[in-house]
């Protein structure tokens, strides 16, 4: 056989090899990976982003493919889940707890060509952006209604952390409950975890026992919902819509919903047009709404709710406008102004009608 011809023949087959080669590696699917601080289940935090996830992977169909780990403490741990997928090779990865901020910015500075995106955080990079959605909007509307539907004037609210996220939904609250009744009261009792059904129920039923008519959490299961129902009370949910955990005590729920970012976002990583910023979004991008209203809601009432959710979403209702007054009686905004975002990023006291002390740190 004529030796040039036969070595013609085998780089045309070498470069047709090649070429599907780069065809399939072309059409594979890029990878994506979630980190969840608590299991998924079927309502709380990590459910919705896990809803988000789905709906971002069906809008993408054939171009990304999820992976996610659920449960992982804020902690070392965590550092290792981030780089297990940045060594796969996930071309996006996003943590979705506060307590993973600074294990997922020591491991961008490791993969440069990946993109980070940290939820609910502050601290950025040079390929680590950060996201996070405006419940304290929610939380207003929600705090109207609580103001409306107390008989005792007291309300309860089960929080995780101190941080500025948790600060921002509790004084949102009680500003909201005390726009129409001065008289409103909340008490906060610290779980010190997002996740732990236990001290949930415990601390719900304690401030049910002394006194709250509705309690509300800024916690990821559903048993302070579930505690209401059992004792008779009110509750509005968060996260998800928990009415079935609680079809007489739900009055409603503060909902997060994550699907059209993460979908913008892969989009953007996808066609190589992602840069690291810091988003906030509300009513306005469609990232926060209520649930479904009880019908004990006077329609009087919902009809406000509704209106109130409109203005929001128009950016006609500003939830921490002034006068904004803490709890030792200093103003914070001055009426007339807006509180910054730059400042409500850092808040760090509780507003008037608060009656709890804030944990020393």
């Amino acid at each position: 056989m004529n030796t040039r011809f036969t070595r013609i023949i085998a780089a045309g087959l070498v470069a047709a090899v090649a070429g599907f080669a780069g065809i399939a590696s072309a059409e594979e699917p890029a990878s994506v990976g979630f980190i969840y601080v608590s299991p998924i289940g079927d309502a709380g935090w990590t459910y919705q982003h896990d809803q988000g996830r789905q709906q971002m992977e069906k809008a993408l169909k054939g171009k990304v493919k999820t992976h996610y780990v659920e449960n992982v403490a804020e902690g070392a741990d965590a550092e290792r889940v981030i780089r297990e997928m940045a060594q796969r090779g996930d071309k996006a990865i996003f943590a979705t707890s506060f307590g993973y901020m600074n294990y997922m910015l020591k491991v961008s500075k490791q993969f440069p060509k990946t993109a980070f995106l940290h939820a609910t955080g502050y601290k950025m990079g040079k390929n680590m952006g950060v996201y996070n959605a405006r419940f304290y909007q929610g939380r207003y509307v929600a705090g109207v209604i609580a103001g409306e539907m107390t008989k005792s004037n007291k309300l309860g609210y089960v929080a995780a952390f101190p941080i500025p996220e948790v600060l921002q939904g509790i004084n949102a609250f009680i500003k909201g409950a005390r726009s129409v009744n001065p008289k409103a009261t909340l008490s906060v009792i610290w779980v010190n975890s997002w996740y732990d059904p236990g001290k949930e129920r415990e601390a719900a039923m304690t401030l049910i026992s002394q006194g709250a008519d509705i309690v509300t959490h800024h916690t990821d299961s559903t048993a302070v919902v579930q505690a209401a129902e059992e004792k008779g009370v009110y509750a509005i949910g968060y996260h998800s819509d928990m009415s079935k955990y609680g079809p007489k005590a739900h009055l409603t729920a503060v909902t997060h919903h994550w699907g059209d970012y993460y979908t913008k976002i892969v989009k953007q990583v996808l066609a190589g047009t992602w840069k690291p910023e810091n988003f906030w979004g509300g009513y306005k991008e469609g990232m926060i709404r209520l649930a479904p209203l009880n019908p004990v809601i006077p329609q009087e009432l919902q009809q406000r709710v509704h209106q109130m959710e409109a203005d929001l979403k128009a950016g006609k209702l500003k939830p921490f406008a002034g006068p904004v007054v803490d709890q030792d009686g200093k103003t914070r905004v001055k009426a007339g102004e807006v509180m910054s975002d730059h400042d409500l990023e850092k808040m760090n006291y509780y507003l008037q009608g608060v009656t709890s002390k804030l944990p020393k740190k």
